[in-house]
């Protein structure tokens, strides 16, 4: 055997490893096309929600623990974060807490519906 047909030999087991070489990353690079979030864009998005979250507690004035037991299910390291950056900012500019307004009544209707809905469940 020579060396051209040694060559030729491989060559059409090597043609779908080059070809899945070759189109790999630019299958995977796509994914953002498709809208998958990477691990890392998750984690950075739940990161700035819980800041977000801690800033609003510490503006509307409620203690961090209350923070946290309102907010289960979100990052509790990322709300202290915030609710600190909130403090030292509110502090730095002499801001009042502004407390939060409390939900509007109910509708007549809707009193009536939910005052049957609670006979309902007794």
């Amino acid at each position: 055997m020579t060396a051209d047909n040694n060559a030729n030999s491989r060559s059409p087991t090597m043609r779908p490893l080059r070809l899945l070489l070759i189109t790999g990353p630019l299958l995977l690079a796509g994914c953002d096309l498709l809208g998958i979030e990477g691990a890392s864009a998750v984690a950075a998005r739940r990161e700035a929600e819980g800041k977000a979250i801690g800033a609003a507690c510490r503006h509307a004035g409620r203690a961090i623990e209350d923070c946290y037991g309102m907010n289960k299910r979100a990052d509790k390291a990322a709300m202290f974060a915030g609710w600190r950056e909130m403090n030292d900012y509110m502090r730095e500019n002499k801001i009042e807490v502004v407390a939060p307004a409390p939900p509007p009544p109910p509708a007549e209707g809707e009193e009536e519906h939910a005052a049957a809905g609670s006979d309902k469940a007794k």
